[in-house]
């Protein structure tokens, strides 16, 4: 089973977690072929769409202090049988940062392009073990 979109009840909770802590989003990310249509990015390879959603969420801005820290080409899955094309781990001041943005309005649009380049993805919270 593909997972594209946000666990609202996964979001939720991070909303009760201590709101100023950093966070790093870990992204596995495994692009479509070809792009769903009807999202601005037809006729775009799966890898392509994904570029021009990063683009559009620079243009709107609402990166909302999102900083990639890591990104490049994933191989071979180790443990584990998912096989993925690209990791990206992007650092969010706080939390709360990384929560705002999922819940604007115009994030939201452009993340229907993200949903429309991949075929599968995962994305998830880390913070810094004291």
């Amino acid at each position: 089973m593909p997972y594209l979109e946000p666990e609202q009840q996964v979001v939720a909770a991070m909303g009760e977690a201590d709101p100023n802590e950093p966070v790093v989003m870990l992204n596995l990310l495994r692009f479509r072929d070809r792009a769903l249509t009807g999202f601005g990015v037809d006729e775009m390879s799966g890898h392509d769409a994904f570029w021009h959603y990063g683009a559009l969420n620079h243009e709107a801005g609402v990166q909302y202090g999102g900083e990639p820290i890591w990104l490049g080409a994933a191989h071979r899955t180790v443990i584990g049988d998912e096989d993925w094309d690209l990791a990206i781990l992007v650092s969010y001041p706080t939390r709360q940062h990384f929560v705002d943005k999922l819940a604007d309005p115009t994030y939201q649009e452009i993340s229907k392009v993200r949903s429309a380049a991949l075929e599968d993805s995962r994305l998830i919270e880390l913070t810094q073990q004291t």
